[in-house]
């Protein structure tokens, strides 16, 4: 889905900077607690910054894109 950044009122983002997850909740609830903290975990602040998280059908992991990208930085600098 398309979205039109301009459009978005930034105020009523949630910054996710202001989230605090309990860690001695099981985990369960910590995930309840950090969806009712955040609101749209798909649609937040950081900041002065809009994060969108959008995931593809594709088997490669987060950590694996991660991992590619430190490597990367490292091969270059």
């Amino acid at each position: 889905m398309r979205m039109d950044y301009e459009n978005i009122d930034r105020d009523a983002l949630v910054d996710i900077r202001d989230v605090k997850v309990d860690t001695s909740l099981p985990k369960e609830e910590r995930i309840r607690d950090f969806i009712r903290q955040i609101k749209n975990p798909y649609l937040f602040r950081h900041g002065k910054y809009v994060v969108k998280l959008t995931f593809s059908e594709t088997d490669v992991t987060l950590e694996d894109l991660m991992a590619d990208y430190i490597r990367s930085k490292c091969a270059a600098g």
